[in-house]
């Protein structure tokens, strides 16, 4: 199974969104952190992952008479860059949305699910709006948005800090009229 085929599934990007950060956890942790995921299906997908290259594992001990093994994320290996991008299908990027937003509708729901969940208190938001935009303006906007993100990617788990979910989509709202389209 090639890296895309194994990020582009609901609960394995659940899995990689646990994992981030540089934590290390067991299945079982995972299993804690998805509980409307069978844990058959959380093992089967963690060991999916670590086949794949996505998670490998840092440490293992006996529990019980079983082994526990301890895995980390490979950062690098969760990544679909812009050649792999522009080389995905329309099928592809079907996939690669549903399973982003069947993931996004499910950490939400259990987010919903916490104990104390305060959606005001946590500025949770959820909002759209459309822009029109050239593609020198979108281009500019996406580099925009990258440095916003970047400024912040490399914050750790530290005091006072807890990790938020940030989802960004941008596509065409509707097909440009012939008038606007250009020709050459």
């Amino acid at each position: 199974m090639d890296s895309l085929d194994l990020l582009l599934h609901p609960v394995r990007l659940r899995i990689v969104n646990a994992m981030s950060g540089g934590h290390t956890h067991t299945t079982s942790d995972l299993c804690a952190r998805l509980p409307d995921v069978p844990k058959t299906s959380v093992y089967r997908h963690v060991g999916l992952l670590v086949d794949g290259g996505v998670l490998e594992v840092v440490g293992e001990q006996r529990v019980r008479g079983a082994v526990e093994r301890h895995y980390r994320l490979r950062g690098e290996r969760t990544v679909i860059d812009a050649d792999t991008a522009a080389s995905m299908s329309l099928d592809d990027h079907r996939q690669g949305f549903a399973a982003a937003m069947a993931a996004l509708l499910a950490e939400f729901d259990a987010y919903l699910d916490r104990d104390g969940a305060d959606p005001s208190a946590d500025f949770v938001g959820y909002k759209q709006g459309v822009f029109w935009l050239s593609q020198d303006e979108i281009a500019e906007m996406v580099g925009e948005l990258r440095a916003v993100f970047a400024a912040r990617a490399a914050n750790g788990p530290e005091p006072g800090r807890h990790p938020h979910l940030m989802s960004l989509i941008l596509f065409p709202a509707e097909e440009p009229r012939q008038s606007e389209q250009v020709t050459g």
